[in-house]
C-alpha cells in the first residue's frame, strides 16, 4: 500500500535539491504531483517525465511563489487540472548571505519575500479548497538556522523563524477544519548547492553532526511523506528537526 495513494500534492521549488527529492518520493508513494519552478524549463520537463514513470499524474508550472497574484493563479490552475489539492509543500527558498554590517536592504527584502511571503501567498491560495474538502496537510520548510540562528544569515534566519510562527498560527486557525500545518527544519543537507563547497569545509560540518554525515534530500522527503500522509493525522503545529542531531 502506497502512503499517498490518490492524494494530490503541490510542491514549490522542485527542480533540484530538497524539492526534487520530495517530488520523487511523493510520486513513488502514489501522489499526483504539481510542482513549481522558477527558470529551469528543461529540468522541469525531465522531472515531469520521471514522476509520470511512477504511474502518477505530474505537471510543472513556471511560477514565482513570491508573487501574490501568481500564487493565486497557480492554485486555481492546479485545481482545474488535478481536481483537488490535499498537500501543500512550501519549499521554495533562496539565500543571500552577508554579515548584518554589509547586508543591503534589497538582499534582506528579497530573502523575506521569497522565503516567507511565498508561504503566506500559497497557503492563502489553498486553504479555501482544503476547507471545502475538510482535509489538508500543509508542510513548510524551515531550517535549523530558523531555530538557532547563524552568523551571516540574519535575513535567512528571520525568514525561516517566521515560517515557524506562521505555521503554528495556521494550525490553530484551521485545526477545526481538519487541516494540519507542520514544519520541517532540515540541518545540513547535501545537494547541488553544497557540492561546490570546499571538501575541507564539508568534512568539518559532517564531523560536528552527531550522526557524522550530511543529510540527503530523501531524508527530508521521508519526513514529508509522514507529515503528508494519514499516519500523522493527529499531528499539527509541530516542528520536526531532520538534522542528524545538530
Amino acid at each position: 500500500m502506497k502512503l499517498l495513494e490518490n492524494k494530490t500534492a503541490l510542491i514549490t521549488g522542485a527542480t533540484r535539491g530538497i524539492g526534487k527529492g520530495i517530488a520523487q518520493t511523493f510520486a513513488k508513494q502514489g501522489a499526483n504531483v504539481a510542482f513549481t519552478f522558477s527558470s529551469s524549463i528543461e529540468a522541469a520537463q525531465e522531472l515531469e517525465k520521471e514522476l509520470m514513470s511512477y504511474g502518477v499524474k505530474a505537471k510543472g508550472y513556471q511560477s514565482n511563489a513570491a508573487n501574490y497574484e501568481a500564487a493565486q493563479e497557480l492554485a486555481a490552475e492546479v485545481l482545474k487540472e488535478f481536481g483537488k489539492i490535499d498537500i501543500l509543500v512550501n519549499n521554495a527558498g533562496i539565500t543571500k548571505d552577508n554579515l548584518l554590517m554589509r547586508i543591503s536592504e534589497e538582499d534582506f527584502d528579497t530573502v523575506i519575500e521569497v522565503n516567507l511571503k511565498s508561504v503566506f501567498n500559497l497557503t492563502k491560495a489553498v486553504i479555501r479548497p482544503m476547507m471545502k474538502q475538510r482535509a489538508g496537510s500543509i508542510i513548510n520548510m524551515s531550517s535549523v538556522v530558523g531555530l538557532k540562528g547563524n552568523a551571516g544569515q540574519t535575513n535567512y534566519a528571520a525568514s525561516k523563524a517566521g515560517i515557524i510562527g506562521f505555521s503554528k498560527s495556521v494550525a490553530l486557525e484551521l485545526g477545526s477544519r481538519n487541516i494540519r500545518s507542520n514544519v520541517i527544519a532540515p540541518g545540513f543537507i547535501e545537494t547541488e548547492m553544497t557540492a561546490n563547497l570546499p571538501e575541507e569545509m564539508i568534512k568539518q560540518w559532517r564531523d560536528a553532526i552527531p550522526l557524522k554525515r550530511g543529510g540527503t534530500p530523501e531524508d527530508i522527503a521521508n519526513a514529508c511523506v509522514f507529515l503528508a500522509s494519514d499516519m500523522s493525522s493527529y499531528i499539527t503545529g509541530q516542528t520536526l528537526s531532520v538534522d542528524g542531531g545538530m
